[in-house]
């Protein structure tokens, strides 16, 4: 969903309501950079977070400085029936949007229990799997110490085999708002030292493209679930690591057919040594439907990814 400009007023009193978070290095070029979380909603609870003709979303962009998009309404993360939320722009925008997101949903339960207890509910966040040790730590000692300084539960699930190319995991938290928000703050400020984490930034975060295939026949036949406004060609460039180029391509460029058969995009990458302006990038042009776009960007991010990820391990 797009940010759009929007006429509320910018209320500070919701993003004043969280203590503020611990105070960050003055060193630390991280609380500038741009980054992004990923969370799981269920329909419901994306409605309310839409609003009537957008506004409640448009509000929380203005009072936040973030941007916020949803995926579609039947564009769920595989395995779960939940729609997939992403928040991007600096630290302190993201925190500010998850609170005032968080604290909607929390609204919505209209939790009438004991008024003196706050509720504990669970947020699930998705992490790429090759950020996941991060938040780990040697012998689960980063995960250990977020959890005593949130006083949240903080539970990662195990990688999910079931889905071919998905290289994300859960990890939920469980807790007052309060709790998860320190959570998410300290969780965030670690992914944001991932170089690997803040270049995904870009990639497309619906999972529709890969596990959807009944809707992408690549006979054509998939075209009566396409929307029409979104036939006409558009074309976009992204940038691929060149030691990285290989797997997108694949032997003999069966990898590349494969893609742009899935997905009805045109995909062309550049000759070697024709780089993205000032980076070392190949350029990967992508070119068709919205739709088709996305789910090839989205692909080739995983190909990626899982590349970044073995080198690693």
């Amino acid at each position: 969903m797009e940010s759009t400009e929007s006429s509320y007023v910018s209320s500070p009193e919701a993003a004043r309501k969280r203590s503020p978070p611990p105070p960050k290095s003055p060193t630390s070029e991280n609380t500038e950079k741009p980054t992004y979380i990923r969370f799981l909603v269920s329909n419901a609870a994306a409605g309310s977070v839409i609003g009537k003709g957008g506004s409640t979303i448009t509000e929380f962009q203005t009072n936040s400085g973030a941007r916020i998009q949803l995926s579609r309404n039947h564009e769920f993360f595989p395995g779960t029936s939940d729609r997939i939320i992403m928040v991007s722009g600096t630290i302190d925008d993201v925190l500010k949007a998850m609170e005032l997101i968080l604290a909607k949903l929390l609204n919505e339960l209209n939790i009438e229990d004991n008024d003196d207890v706050e509720p504990r509910t669970k947020v699930r966040l998705i992490v790429p799997n090759s950020s996941c040790g991060s938040i780990i730590g040697k012998g689960g000692a980063t995960i250990k110490s977020f959890i005593e300084d949130s006083q949240a539960g903080i539970k990662i699930s195990p990688q999910d085999n079931n889905f071919y190319g998905l290289n994300d995991r859960l990890v939920t938290l469980t807790g007052t708002l309060d709790e998860q928000m320190r959570a998410i703050d300290l969780i965030l400020s670690k992914l944001c030292e991932d170089p690997h984490y803040s270049q995904a930034i870009h990639a497309p975060f619906s999972y529709a493209a890969t596990y959807n295939s009944m809707s992408y026949a690549p006979t054509g036949a998939g075209g009566k679930f396409q929307n029409h406004k979104e036939d006409h060609s558009n074309s976009v460039t992204i940038g691929v690591s060149d030691e990285h180029i290989g797997l997108v391509l694949g032997r003999g460029g069966r990898n590349i057919m494969e893609i742009s058969q899935v997905s009805g995009a045109r995909i062309k990458i550049s000759d070697k040594g024709d780089f993205m302006s000032g980076t070392t990038d190949r350029k990967v042009t992508i070119t068709g439907s919205q739709r088709a776009i996305r789910q090839a960007e989205s692909m080739i991010m995983q190909k990626v990814a899982y590349a970044a990820e073995r080198v690693m391990d």
